[in-house]
């Protein structure tokens, strides 16, 4: 199944999400892109070095993170948005979970929302996603790391997701999903996610996985948030192997390289 975001169609492949964040606090670029001007600078230099779809947030996710309002949020993304869809022809997604940010950020041109709370947060969203036609990525998310079966749990919590998007009217071809690698989960259990990402193809939707950076490669490598590439690009080949249709990256070349390299391998007769 083609998945559609905007005007294009993905298919069979691993396509490259570039990460723009517009905020001050994020836990590996913040303030690094807060401004329109360095934004477009940014986004341009993520599309001229592979990126497909780029992924534009303006409130931090990170552990311990400060919720803002979705008023700030807006100002943040919306003028970037903006800017992106009229220099460049690319999808654009926006990183939120609330829906009033959703809504002003689709009306500036945004493709998908990315909800890292799959639609559980916002009793809003679904149905304006549904309306609106856009795609959707919905990443499984927690708020304590607390389970009885592990992946049996994310796999029950992702089709409780899936089943919010298909009642509200969202179609097949605009769902992915994100097994949520950092979120309301231990170093373990998100070394063991990543391990068996095939379980999640179960619930017959592409997979994006969002390793890119975090604390699971900090953690496991005893390294700084500026020194993850190598990490990084292991859980790309991990994802290009275990059947992902997207990766979401803040380095793209190099991740594009280790698709590029994977795919070869795994298609070599």
């Amino acid at each position: 199944m083609e998945t559609i975001i905007g005007n294009k169609a993905f298919g069979n492949h691993t396509y490259i999400m570039g990460i723009l964040n517009v905020t001050p606090d994020s836990f590996s670029d913040g303030g690094k892109f807060s401004t329109p001007d360095a934004a477009l600078s940014r986004a341009e230099r993520l599309i001229n070095d592979g990126a497909d779809i780029i992924d534009i947030g303006g409130e931090s996710t990170r552990p311990g993170y400060t919720q803002i309002s979705a008023d700030e949020e807006i100002s943040r993304v919306v003028p970037v948005i903006e800017a992106v869809k009229s220099r460049f022809d690319i999808p654009v997604s926006v990183d939120t979970y609330k829906s009033a940010v959703a809504k002003v950020a689709v009306e500036a041109g945004a493709d998908m929302v990315n909800d890292i709370w799959g639609l559980k947060h916002d009793a809003d969203m679904a149905k304006f996603i549904a309306e609106s036609g856009v795609s959707c990525c919905l990443m499984h998310n927690r708020e304590k790391a607390e389970y009885s079966s592990f992946i049996d749990d994310v796999i029950s919590d992702l089709r409780e997701s899936v089943k919010l998007a298909k009642s509200a009217g969202i179609a097949d071809n605009r769902i992915i999903l994100d097994p949520g690698i950092g979120f309301a989960k231990t170093l373990e259990q998100n070394l063991e996610l990543t391990n068996k990402l095939e379980r999640l193809h179960e619930l017959g939707y592409p997979l994006l996985l969002g390793a890119s950076r975090k604390s699971m490669i900090g953690h496991t490598l005893r390294l700084p948030v500026d020194e993850r590439i190598e990490g990084t690009i292991v859980t790309t080949a991990m994802a290009v192997i275990k059947g992902c249709r997207f990766v979401r990256v803040h380095d793209v070349t190099a991740n594009r390289r280790a698709v590029q390299m994977t795919e070869a391998i795994l298609n070599a007769e």
